[in-house]
C-alpha cells in the first residue's frame, strides 16, 4: 500500500475527520467524512452553496485531522476544484448514500483535490511519521 492509499484507508476509518478553512482571520473547522483517490489524487466532496466551498476558494489551503484508535493524522495542503462529471461521479459511487442530496451533472456537488499536501501521523507511543502527497 503507498502512501497515498493508507492516507485515504485512514481517514476512511476515522470515519468522520475535521477539515479547518479560513474565513478572513477565522479559522472555521467543521466534521466531513468524503474521502476517495481518483486519478492518483486525494479527494473530498461538499455542496458549491456551502460556507466551505467558498471559504477554500478564497484561500485554498486547508488542513484535516482525523483520530482512530490511538493515532492522529493531519494532512496539510492546498486544494482545488475539479469540474469534470468523472470525478464528481467517482465520489458519489463510493458514497452512494450521498445521491439523495447530490448528483454528478447538477451544480451543486463540488469535489476538491489536494494539489499538494503534507501528511503526518502521530501517536504517544511513536515518532511522527511526515511524508508528502
Amino acid at each position: 500500500m503507498n502512501n497515498l492509499q493508507r492516507t485515504c484507508q485512514f481517514l476512511k476509518e476515522c470515519g468522520t475527520y475535521y477539515l479547518a478553512t479560513v474565513e478572513g482571520d477565522q479559522p472555521r473547522v467543521r466534521p466531513f467524512g468524503t474521502i476517495n483517490i481518483f486519478e492518483d489524487r486525494l479527494y473530498i466532496q461538499t455542496g458549491k452553496v456551502k460556507p466551505v466551498a467558498r471559504q477554500i476558494f478564497a484561500n485554498p489551503k486547508v488542513e484535516i485531522c482525523g483520530f482512530s484508535k490511538g493515532t492522529w493524522i493531519r494532512i496539510a495542503g492546498e486544494m482545488k476544484e475539479d469540474d469534470r462529471v468523472e470525478a464528481k461521479k467517482s465520489m458519489l459511487d463510493n458514497y452512494p448514500s450521498l445521491r439523495a442530496m447530490y448528483d454528478e451533472n447538477d451544480d451543486n456537488t463540488l469535489v476538491l483535490y489536494f494539489t499538494s499536501a503534507q501528511v503526518t501521523f502521530s501517536s504517544f507511543t511513536a515518532p511522527p511519521e511526515t511524508f508528502e502527497i
